[in-house]
């Protein structure tokens, strides 16, 4: 199995945390690929500088996936994949991202919310600042599980460097697990964020509840779902745009669009 695993800001040092548990997550058949986006912001904290992120995911999810693996321009060689985790915690461009292609794209903050409902009740999510809350508060609700969150509850300080959150807030990142566990009945704490990755696996036995990592999740779960192979979208909210005429976009995801649209026409024909 081959998996591509977008980190969709612009941080080479969250591409390192990622990559590094995404490694000591996945099985041992199971191939990576991580890439970090091609333009961006060095941490996405609001809805607008998601959707900034969410078209520089696409952008990579059109390079690797050609179903002949080819690339770019028609070279061969490449990389076509499996599956496809979104690396971010409010999954930009989730779930518009299932209609361009036929891999299963998954982001990290589905996967997260899954492994924890499937492991309690109510759970809270930990986040790296107060800004971001609002656009998870969303995410949980576009998922239906508004009424399983707890809370979330994220530093309220500057950070010095998104690479260094964890060394740098580790003891504040704990109290505010044991607080949302106390004082918001949560069963599951989630670790939001890739710059996050990583750190429950040091929290272990430090908090009387299960600790879920996304980045872990993402992998485990993407995993899971490219091994069931239940299929592609051929119909439904979820199938291929309709074509239409279109100008400016890229080669790589001109090339995906088409290549969905026809898969589409072909299956429905």
């Amino acid at each position: 199995m081959k998996l591509l695993v977008i980190n969709p800001n612009i941080s080479d040092d969250v591409t390192a945390l990622i990559q590094a548990e995404a490694l000591r997550s996945a099985g041992p058949h199971t191939e990576l690929i991580v890439r970090t986006a091609g333009h961006g912001v060095e941490y996405i904290e609001t809805r607008f500088e998601s959707l900034i992120a969410a078209g520089a995911v696409a952008e990579l999810i059109a390079e690797y996936t050609h179903d002949d693996g080819t690339r770019a321009g028609g070279e061969t060689g490449g990389t076509a994949v499996d599956g496809v985790v979104v690396a971010a915690f409010g999954d930009p461009g989730m779930p518009a991202l299932k209609e361009l292609v036929d891999v299963p794209v998954i982001g990290i903050t589905e996967a997260a919310l899954c492994a924890a409902a499937l492991q309690g009740h109510r759970f809270s999510i930990i986040a790296i600042s107060d800004r971001i809350q609002a656009w998870y508060l969303d995410c949980v609700e576009r998922f239906g599980l508004g009424g399983r969150l707890a809370s979330i509850r994220s530093i309220n300080q500057s950070l010095n460097s998104i690479g260094s959150v964890q060394s740098d807030f580790k003891e504040t990142l704990l109290a505010l697990s044991r607080q949302a566990v106390a004082e918001d009945g949560a069963d599951v704490v989630i670790l939001a964020g890739a710059p996050l990755a990583g750190l429950a696996r040091e929290l272990e036995g430090q908090l009387p509840v299960p600790v879920v990592d996304g980045i872990s999740a993402g992998i485990r779960m993407t995993e899971a779902v490219v091994s069931l192979k239940s299929g592609a979208h051929r119909g439904g909210s979820f199938a291929a745009p309709p074509v239409k005429a279109r100008r400016g976009l890229s080669e790589n995801l001109d090339a995906a669009l088409a290549r969905a649209q026809a898969a589409h026409l072909s299956a429905t024909a």
